[in-house]
C-alpha cells in the first residue's frame, strides 16, 4: 500500500511539473502576442500619420511627385504586409523607413517646407512613433529570445513539442536599416 502511494505522489509531482512547465511556456508565448501587439499599434500609428505628411509636402514639392509616390507605395507594402510573416512585416517597415528619410531629405530643400507648422509637427509625431516602434522592437524581440530559449532547454523542449509551441521570428533590420543605424550622424549648422 505505501509503494502505491509514493507511486501516486510521485506521479502527481511529475504532472504537476510538466503542467507548471506548459503553463510557463504559455506565459512566454502570451508575452510575445502582446509584445507583437504593441509593435502593430504603433506600425498602424506611423501607417495613419503618412498620408498627412504626403498632402502636406505636395504643397510645398508638388513637382517631387516620384518620392511622393514612393512613399506611398511603401506605406501600402507595409500596411499589406501586416498580415505576413514577422520577417515580411520587418521588410516592408524598412522600405517604407527609407522612403520617408527621401521625404525629410527634401525638406532640406524647401525652407518654406521646413518652416511649416503642419509639417513640424508630424515630422515630430513621426519620429516619436519610431522612437516607441524601436522600443516595441527590443520589447517583442527580447520576449521572443525568452520563449525561443524556453522551448529548446530541456525538459521544456519535451513538453514544446507535444504541445505544439514553435520557434518565432525577430523583428529584425534589413540591410539598409542596419547600414543607416551604423552610420554616424551628420549635423550640419548651416
Amino acid at each position: 500500500m505505501s509503494s502505491l502511494l509514493i507511486l501516486l505522489v510521485i506521479v502527481g509531482g511529475l504532472v504537476l511539473y510538466l503542467l507548471g512547465i506548459y503553463n510557463g511556456l504559455v506565459q512566454k508565448k502570451v508575452a510575445v502576442d502582446n509584445a507583437w501587439s504593441q509593435i502593430d499599434v504603433q506600425l498602424k500609428r506611423r501607417h495613419d500619420l503618412i498620408p498627412n505628411l504626403v498632402e502636406t509636402v505636395k504643397g510645398y514639392a508638388s513637382h517631387e511627385q516620384e518620392t511622393l509616390e514612393k512613399v506611398i507605395q511603401a506605406r501600402n507594402a507595409a500596411v499589406t504586409a501586416g498580415g505576413g510573416s514577422v520577417k515580411d512585416q520587418s521588410q516592408a517597415e524598412g522600405m517604407l523607413t527609407g522612403a520617408l528619410r527621401q521625404i525629410f531629405a527634401l525638406s532640406e530643400s524647401y525652407p518654406d517646407l521646413k518652416a511649416n507648422q503642419n509639417f513640424a509637427q508630424l515630422q515630430e509625431e513621426l519620429t516619436s512613433t519610431e522612437n516607441k516602434i524601436s522600443f516595441s522592437r527590443q520589447h517583442y524581440n527580447d520576449s521572443v529570445a525568452l520563449y525561443n530559449t524556453a522551448i529548446q532547454q530541456v525538459p521544456a523542449n519535451f513538453v514544446a513539442g507535444f504541445g505544439g509551441f514553435t520557434e518565432r521570428e525577430f523583428f529584425e533590420l534589413d540591410e539598409a536599416e542596419k547600414a543607416a543605424a551604423q552610420a554616424p550622424p551628420q549635423v550640419s549648422f548651416s
